[in-house]
């Protein structure tokens, strides 16, 4: 059932409604191609942006791998000149996975409550 105030407003057109429905109804500009031209402009500088990181990433990735693998080794060296109680006291200290797990869980939990207060 459609209501009858919407049916009256699509029947009474004053001159206003006219004037706007002849503006939208003209046939479109030719612009020999000139806003294809900028819509794939626009999309290529889009796609450019949306690369530009993750290839900056990759390339600075590739740079840093021989000087990351000399500072693992050297970490490697360091932590065979540590003492063993040292290194036993800080393995005590992180979290083991069922910690992660449960962590995760409680802050996805916290998350949604906080999406059910927001509705």
């Amino acid at each position: 059932m459609t209501s009858k105030i919407i049916n009256m407003a699509e029947r009474i057109k004053d001159a206003e409604d006219r004037f706007l429905e002849s503006i939208f109804d003209s046939a479109p500009i030719a612009d020999d191609g000139f806003s294809t031209a900028i819509v794939r402009k626009i999309r290529r500088r889009f796609w450019l942006r949306r690369l530009a990181l993750p290839i900056a990433a990759a390339i600075g990735g590739a740079i840093a791998i021989k000087p990351l693998a000399g500072l693992v080794t050297a970490a490697v060296r360091l932590t065979s000149l540590l003492p063993q109680e040292l290194l036993a006291a800080t393995a005590a200290l992180i979290p083991q996975a069922p910690m992660i797990v449960l962590g995760a869980m409680l802050l996805a939990a916290f998350l949604l409550g906080l999406r059910a207060l927001d509705d």
